[in-house]
């Protein structure tokens, strides 16, 4: 289970709570400018212009207590500097591939570890990701002509995308191929693949069973498959209980494009 929802606020010409001074009190207020949101230092100000966040950033207990709650009363969701008990939410770090964002949250638990996996993954992201994201924005039209059925956009655009395809996300220079692949794309074609797990950690699963997982439209799974190996799978996917001596599907009858056939572990 997840401890927190992960979700992109849109901030854009909303007033935002900022409270507090020095380095972390400025810090959130470059964060709220940088998102396009107008920062509000006086609480009861940005309460009433419809402020719907509050950053607060007081070195004294008592005084960061007292705003928050102040602000939760009147229906803000709350972020406390370096007190995660009385946080609604926490800030991630940020990858910014602007339109691709890529945030990595400890629920508070340590903001150095979330920093150095962004350093890590800095090096991974090519500068151009968010040029490919934008070029596929701008075919939308394009591809729903080329494909009409959602569930064969999604299995090209899988396609397209995974490692070594057309327009692997992780190889610069995808943005610039997106107009060829779309004129010459094709349908990909029904596959089930048959996974049996090691062990019930989803940590022992390959690096391709993991890709499997993730794009796979439906998972068919053993009643003793792990919660936490399944949540490895799209959230969309469907699932279907099978018995433990179910027969693998015939890839002519499978319904999607990737059919997971997961076994417990033996």
């Amino acid at each position: 289970m997840i401890e927190a929802l992960p979700l992109f606020h849109r901030i854009a010409g909303q007033p935002v709570i900022v409270l507090g001074s020095g380095a972390a009190a400025d810090a959130k207020r470059r964060l709220v400018e940088r998102a396009g949101g107008e920062a509000i230092d006086e609480l009861q100000g940005g309460i009433d212009r419809g402020a719907r966040l509050a950053f607060i950033a007081h070195d004294d207990l008592a005084s960061a207590e007292a705003d928050a709650l102040r602000a939760r009363c009147a229906g803000l969701l709350v972020n406390v500097t370096d007190r995660p008990a009385l946080c609604d939410f926490t800030v991630p770090s940020i990858l910014d591939r602007t339109p691709v964002l890529v945030a990595i949250g400890t629920g508070g638990a340590s903001a150095g570890l979330a920093k150095q996996l962004r350093l890590r993954l800095e090096g991974l992201l090519p500068q151009r990701l968010g040029a490919l994201a934008r070029a596929l924005e701008s075919a939308r039209a394009a591809l729903r002509a080329r494909f009409p059925v959602a569930d064969d956009r999604r299995r090209a655009l899988d396609a397209a995308l995974a490692p070594g395809g057309t327009l692997d996300p992780l190889v610069d220079g995808s943005a610039d191929r997106v107009e060829g692949w779309l004129a010459g794309a094709g349908g990909a074609a029904a596959q089930v693949i048959e996974i049996v797990l090691r062990s019930a950690d989803p940590d022992d699963l390959s690096l391709r069973e993991a890709r499997w997982l993730g794009t796979a439209d439906v998972i068919r799974h053993e009643a003793a498959v792990p919660a936490a190996v399944l949540d490895r799978s799209r959230a969309d996917a469907v699932r279907q209980l099978i018995a433990g001596d179910a027969p693998l599907p015939d890839p002519g009858d499978a319904p999607a494009a990737t059919v997971i056939v997961l076994r417990a572990p033996r």
